[in-house]
């Protein structure tokens, strides 16, 4: 199993729209490809600036390719990201899970 870890920010004031938007489209879109396996958004407000990081699952890295091409560390962004974020961090964190509990 293989986790994808993205990072983004956003103003403050505009993190409830992004928010609904991630769980709107985002998470529904990425559910949906054939081998994810779970989608977490997690938020964390820090004064004006708002953190969103994604936690997504995957069967395999054969799954993460066929979502984010052949560089599977690449990270990947909606057009519509461009309005909420504040920057573009180039690669997401990547990990093979090795052990997980019940």
């Amino acid at each position: 199993m293989i986790v994808r870890i993205w990072h983004g920010r956003t103003a403050r004031n505009m993190a409830d729209e992004y928010a609904s938007f991630l769980a709107r489209r985002a998470v529904p879109e990425t559910r949906a490809l054939a081998g994810n396996l779970d989608v977490s958004v997690l938020r964390r407000d820090d004064g004006d600036i708002t953190h969103f990081v994604t936690v997504t699952r995957w069967a395999s890295e054969d799954a993460v390719r066929a979502f984010a091409g052949r560089d599977m560390l690449k990270a990947k962004y909606y057009p519509e990201d461009t309005g909420y974020l504040l920057e573009f961090e180039p690669e997401v964190q990547q990990f093979e899970v090795i052990a997980r509990g019940p």
